[in-house]
C-alpha cells in the first residue's frame, strides 16, 4: 500500500526492524496490557501490526485477530512466518481502516502498539472516533502504547501527549481506565525513549 506517510523510513530498515521486532516477548512488551485482554475467544483488532508479532501472540491465545499493517513487506513477513494461525492479515492505513467497512461494534479490544506517533492531530481525532465505532458496547477495550523521545526507523513522526490522548479518548465516549505515563523503554539501545501506555473502555 503505497503512499502512506506513516510509513516513511521503514524501507530503508525492513530486515534489521523484522528482525527485531519479531524477537520481542508480546507479554514483557504489553505486561501492562494484559489484564485488559479478555480470556475467553474474542474478535481483537491489531491496528498498525507491523510484523506481526503482536497479532500473532494475541492468537494463540485462542483469539480471532485481524491484523492491519499498511507495509506490504511486514505483511509477507508476518503472514510467512505466522502462518497456519489464524490471523487476518489486511493490507490497509489509520485513521479510515477502510477496509474494515461500515459495520460497527467489531471488536472487543483493539491493540494500537507504537503506532500513534506517525500520526498528525487531526489523524489521532479520525482514529480515535474511528476505535469507539469498531468497539463493543459494554466493555470493548482499546490500548494504546505511545512513543516518546527521537525519531526511530520511521521518520514521519509527531510528538505525542498521554494526557491529551486520554482526553481525546473520552470525548469519543471511552472511558480511560488505565494511563501510565514515563515507562522505559525495553529496548536498551533506546534509553531517550519513553512510553505511555492508554487503556480506554466503552
Amino acid at each position: 500500500m503505497g503512499n502512506v506517510p506513516g510509513t516513511k523510513g521503514y524501507e530503508k530498515v525492513a530486515d534489521k526492524f523484522i528482525e527485531a521486532s519479531q524477537a520481542l516477548n508480546f507479554s514483557e512488551v504489553n505486561r501492562n496490557f494484559l489484564k485488559f485482554i479478555l480470556s475467553v475467544a474474542s474478535f481483537i483488532l491489531d491496528a498498525g501490526a507491523g510484523v506481526g508479532q503482536n497479532a500473532a501472540a494475541l492468537a494463540r491465545l485462542g483469539h480471532s485477530v485481524v491484523a492491519i499493517e499498511p507495509m506490504s513487506v511486514f505483511l509477507d513477513a508476518a503472514r510467512s512466518t505466522y502462518r497456519g494461525i489464524g490471523v487476518t492479515w489486511v493490507e490497509d492505513s489509520l485513521p479510515l481502516l477502510k477496509k474494515l467497512g461500515d459495520r460497527p461494534k467489531q471488536f472487543s479490544f483493539i491493540l494500537v502498539d507504537g503506532v500513534w506517533h506517525h500520526l498528525e492531530k487531526d489523524e489521532r481525532v479520525q482514529a480515535m472516533a474511528r476505535f469507539a465505532t469498531l468497539l463493543l458496547d459494554d466493555g470493548g477495550t482499546c490500548a494504546i502504547s505511545l512513543r516518546h523521545g527521537p525519531a526511530g526507523a520511521g521518520t514521519h513522526v509527531f510528538p505525542t501527549d498521554g494526557r491529551k490522548t486520554a482526553a481525546l479518548a473520552k470525548q469519543c465516549g471511552l472511558e480511560v481506565v488505565l494511563l501510565l505515563e514515563n515507562q522505559p523503554s525495553i529496548m536498551k539501545n533506546k534509553i531517550r525513549v519513553t512510553w505511555t501506555r492508554i487503556v480506554a473502555r466503552k
